[in-house]
């Protein structure tokens, strides 16, 4: 039989399980409305491309500079530029893009590190979100290829969800680039010895998925070499 205390500790759990229940029935809208803003805003920047990499990369680290020349280049035949708005590599893309005069578009995330708007994104084209979920939604609907930059964990979370995506045709195929081949090179090899040709945990066409480069110029001309042949969309 129930003590008394046990009926009591039984009713704090039900109120706190139904007040669970209510505050994420009232999440959706939150969630809607992020969807909703990112859509209005983002199906106007036209064709642009995402470059991802970390948020800890200092300007005198090489890639800082690799990726504002990838930027400044891809305005130069077109592109705009969106990155996840924070600093280190996000932050030298938007540099170039402004250097190049091109779009300069900022998905920024709120966090309670790393992540402040850098200054180098156009101030209508700054969207600020609470979910990543929704923010990397946006990613994948709005941006013509992925350049891939060093980083950690968000920049493997980034890249990993577009190539899944392509690989199990849920959005249609886009350039992924990934760009340094000293970092790059050692996560390939094993991709290659380990999960294709040990376990065969995925095909020899995934592997064609992505590229690998070491230049700017190499990055945007497959960019470029991609969309001589299919036309400039939203990905889904």
């Amino acid at each position: 039989m129930d003590t008394k205390d046990d009926k009591i500790r039984h009713s704090l759990k039900q109120k706190t399980w139904n007040e669970i229940q209510t505050s994420d029935s009232w999440r959706i809208f939150k969630i809607l409305s992020e969807f909703v803003e990112g859509f209005e805003k983002l199906a106007r920047i036209g064709p642009c491309v995402s470059i991802f990499g970390s948020a800890r990369t200092t300007p005198d680290n090489k890639y800082f500079k690799l990726a504002e020349d990838i930027a400044f280049e891809l305005t130069q035949r077109g592109y705009g530029v969106i990155t996840g708005g924070g600093p280190g590599i996000m932050e030298a893309a938007n540099m170039g893009a402004k250097k190049g005069k091109g779009r300069s578009v900022g998905i920024n995330i709120d966090l309670p590190f790393e992540q402040a708007a850098n200054l180098f994104i156009d101030p209508d084209k700054l969207i600020t979100f609470d979910h990543f979920f929704v923010r990397k939604v946006m990613f994948m609907k709005y941006a013509q290829g992925f350049i891939v930059l060093p980083g950690g964990f968000g920049t493997f979370d980034e890249l990993f969800e577009a190539i899944t995506l392509i690989q199990t045709d849920k959005i249609g195929k886009f350039p992924i680039i990934l760009v340094g081949s000293a970092y790059w090179e050692g996560l390939i090899a094993w991709i290659k010895e380990v999960m294709l040709e040990h376990e065969h945990n995925i095909s020899q066409k995934d592997i064609e998925l992505f590229s690998l480069v070491d230049t700017a110029c190499e990055a945007v001309d497959l960019i470029d070499q991609f969309y001589s042949k299919y036309l400039l969309s939203p990905n889904f």
